[in-house]
């Protein structure tokens, strides 16, 4: 199947990097993204650096919920740059990328929160293996050559933040939760503020049944990043399961105003409607 020259290959690895709002019911905001997607992949950036550029666009602009479909994305080279008010952005680091005067940084002001850090500063050979791994991963090769690129990309870079959370989710997936858990805590001693290694560790010891530091991790990286959709849908999975129904409720309605639109939304907004008539009728 083909969509605007996609292969469903492609569209089907797109929904499962969470890139469309929703997946095979398509809005126009989901035509925009699939175009903004193209383009990028047409340029060679690969999915993580795509998903590190929204998940940064989504911290700095306080009045963009879906980068992919409002924003005038594009790529020069390997850097992800965003237009806005007249003037481009580098996407993941919030660098300005020309000389602005004081009315265009006040406009900029205006939509930007904080500056950006580096989610990791890999040379350009850690750079190439961790590419590889992801196209290795996206394309279904064998899970073992997408770990062995990885492990280069770790070789070159031991700081290399994005290739041990990725190794580190390959070995979650097999269930060696203890070679997952050492690879995110490398990751977040490479880069402590990297929102995604908290929430892979929060689901880690969500299946290990550790309450508490499953709930620690989920609110960590909601609040590294206060739009992380997917962190308050298991965070507000873990109250319902420990009977917390007004914290549930709250991180059900916060998942719903930032991902309102996609298939786990029909999720959420049932649990939501179960635990509000449970709550009234106590």
């Amino acid at each position: 199947m083909r969509i605007a020259g996609i292969t469903r290959q492609q569209l089907n690895a797109w929904e499962r990097h969470g890139f469309l709002r929703t997946p095979g019911q398509f809005q126009f905001a989901d035509i925009l993204a699939l175009k903004t997607l193209k383009r990028l992949r047409e340029l060679k950036i690969p999915p993580a650096r795509i998903k590190q550029a929204v998940d940064a666009l989504l911290r700095f602009l306080e009045d963009v919920q879906h980068p992919l479909s409002q924003l005038r994305i594009s790529a020069e080279g390997k850097r992800i740059t965003v237009h806005l008010s007249g003037s481009r952005m580098e996407a993941i680091t919030g660098q300005l990328l020309l000389d602005f005067d004081g009315v265009q940084i006040e406009k900029l002001r205006t939509l930007t929160a904080k500056p950006a850090k580096r989610t990791g500063a890999m040379d350009d050979e850690s750079e190439r293996w961790f590419q590889r791994g992801l196209t290795l991963e996206e394309t279904g090769a064998p899970v073992a050559e997408a770990i062995a690129a990885y492990k280069k990309a770790i070789e070159a870079n031991p700081d290399a933040a994005g290739a041990l959370v990725n190794l580190g989710t390959i070995a979650f997936r097999a269930k060696r939760l203890k070679e997952a858990e050492d690879l995110y805590n490398r990751a977040l001693k490479a880069d402590p503020n990297y929102p995604l290694a908290h929430f892979n560790l929060g689901n880690l010891n969500d299946e290990r049944g550790k309450v508490e530091e499953a709930r620690g991790y989920y609110e960590r990286a909601i609040k590294l990043n206060p739009r992380y959709a997917d962190a308050f849908f298991n965070l507000a999975l873990l109250h319902e399961k420990h009977n917390e129904l007004i914290q549930a409720i709250g991180c059900w309605q916060q998942y719903l105003r930032l991902d309102g639109t996609s298939t786990w939304a029909k999720t959420a907004r049932k649990q939501l409607d179960r635990l509000k008539n449970t709550v009234r009728h106590k």
